[in-house]
């Protein structure tokens, strides 16, 4: 009897336990649906205010960059389809697990409750009255009123967690329908998502050639990449003149004394490339023979495969992941005493804005967003309040 009583408290402890869990995994997932939501609203929204641009201007260089951003946003919707695709599969697991368990538990239960019920059938059953005025001590009748008080007891917790047992197999059931469901319209929406994907990437590829054969668009495209270098002046300016940046240097402070890492100063020379490739395009002011003009290059270009890794040349906080004209998907590390580093035209960001990340860590892959030399890197430094020569701060190849 005692058994029962221990086995019946931990199937409801492992109720109200299975509820905690529920309702953390639950706003998992709200959490993430609500992610993809937001980004289904911003997609919308850049999306008319293209349409609305493109009545305007028809030029290829726009369409291209307004290509890019769409693509890149689409990209990043794939990228969150699949995060809840995972949290999908891992609820489906943990439910089917769930409902094994109950049901073991359940036939546990009414395994136990049969053979008693079979017992009392074999030897038949007196009543408790009976039974209490049966006893040869008024000592022995106390003691079997409490004894009968703990028989009922075990009947009724028995009898109930039988009944809750069944209704929640059948409400995990119907939880699991539900996500096999929600899991199969998901698959649906990241197919068209990524045709979609496929589809603007064909639209870019001709616009591309488009600006590569005429100096015309060319001279335009150029025209987009320099408002694109003052659209990421006017983001660091405000990430140095943001509130948070003393919270930012403290946790950067803390990132450096554990990993007993160098400050970003001390390792000028000495920092590994973010990525593999080759320099295209230096810093500086570079002449375009075909225009006959002269651009500045806040940074470096480096061409490299496509799909190959980037990564942060130091530990630090992400300040920024946007779309910048001209330079596409692009990602912003905030390093400590003043001192940056800007990723652009990359895909598939494997970092988030406020994460810490470490030297070396993967925060994308190479991309073509936003460039007409295809797959490249366009990465900056910034420091003692200026853009710096990359290429003095790498390690010499």
């Amino acid at each position: 009897m005692f058994r029962q009583i221990i086995i019946c408290y931990f199937i409801l402890q492992g109720f109200a336990w299975s509820q905690r869990t529920d309702q953390d995994f639950k706003k998992e997932l709200e959490a993430q649906s609500s992610a993809i939501q937001s980004l289904r609203n911003e997609i919308k929204a850049t999306q008319k205010r293209i349409q609305s641009e493109e009545r305007k201007e028809k030029s290829s260089a726009r369409r291209v960059n307004n290509l890019s951003e769409e693509i890149a946003l689409l990209q990043k919707l794939v990228k969150e389809l699949n995060k809840e695709e995972k949290l999908l599969s891992a609820d489906i697991s943990r439910t089917e697990r769930k409902i094994n368990a109950s049901e073991t538990d359940l036939d546990t239960l009414r395994s136990r409750y049969a053979r008693r019920l079979k017992t009392i059938y074999q030897k038949g059953q007196i009543s408790n009255l009976e039974k209490i005025l049966s006893s040869t001590s008024w000592r022995q009748a106390i003691y079997r009123a409490k004894y009968l008080k703990i028989i009922a007891e075990i009947d009724k917790n028995t009898h109930d967690t039988i009944r809750s047992l069944l209704i929640e197999i059948g409400k995990q059931k119907l939880s699991l329908e539900a996500v096999l469901r929600k899991k199969r319209r998901l698959k649906r929406d990241k197919e068209k998502t990524l045709s979609e994907v496929r589809n603007k990437k064909r639209k870019e590829q001709r616009a591309l050639v488009n600006i590569r054969q005429s100096q015309k668009e060319l001279k335009t495209y150029l025209t987009e990449k320099q408002a694109g270098v003052k659209q990421l002046e006017t983001i660091i300016k405000k990430i140095q003149e943001d509130i948070a940046r003393a919270e930012r240097e403290e946790r950067i402070r803390r990132q450096q004394l554990a990993l007993k890492s160098k400050e970003f100063p001390k390792l000028k020379g000495g920092l590994d490339w973010p990525a593999e490739g080759r320099v295209i395009t230096k810093f500086g002011r570079q002449w375009n023979p075909k225009l006959k003009t002269t651009t500045e290059n806040p940074g470096i270009d480096i061409k490299g495969k496509p799909g190959s890794e980037i990564r942060a040349v130091l530990g630090g906080v992400v300040t920024t992941i946007t779309f910048i004209r001209g330079f596409g998907t692009t990602v912003i590390i905030d390093h400590g005493g003043g001192f940056y580093t800007v990723y652009s035209h990359v895909t598939n960001v494997e970092t988030s804005e406020d994460s810490q990340v470490r030297q070396g860590d993967i925060i994308a892959y190479m991309g073509d967003s936003g460039s007409i030399n295809g797959s490249q890197l366009h990465f900056e430094i910034w420091g003692e309040g200026k853009k710096l020569n990359p290429e003095y701060w790498l390690k010499k190849k």
